[in-house]
């Protein structure tokens, strides 16, 4: 998508393969316990497969926590799914989040690349 490259690229990285695979709470939810060792539910867990500035890497998503988050912060699920989306691509930039200064940095660039998705975007309903 035009939109994740130019997001990259404002960053400074350079693209490389990036899956991005949609399951469920429970998929993601044994994945989050198996790896990461958090018995909690998340809606985006990104495993990246390179360094900055090559972005490359997995980015496992759920459509149920996705829907969720949507509902709970009344946005549309396709608002919800493009922060979840740019969310594992700035993880993927080296972006953390784990401290509360890195979280609000990831809040401000979340919203400076949702600010950069073209009008065919946010006019999908997405629902």
């Amino acid at each position: 998508m035009r939109w994740i490259t130019d997001v990259i690229s404002r960053r400074q990285g350079k693209v490389g393969p990036i899956n991005y695979i949609f399951c469920g709470d429970e998929y993601l939810h044994d994945m989050n316990v198996q790896y990461l060792d958090h018995d909690t539910l998340t809606d985006i867990i990104t495993f990246p497969y390179a360094s900055f500035p090559e972005i490359s890497g997995d980015l496992f998503i759920s459509t149920e926590r996705v829907a969720d988050n949507a509902r709970q912060f009344s946005t549309k699920y396709s608002d919800e799914l493009h922060r979840v989306i740019i969310h594992g691509i700035l993880h993927l930039c080296g972006q953390g989040d784990k401290r509360p200064e890195e979280a609000e940095q990831m809040r401000t660039l979340e919203q400076w690349a949702l600010d950069l998705r073209p009008a065919a975007l946010l006019s999908d309903t997405g629902e």
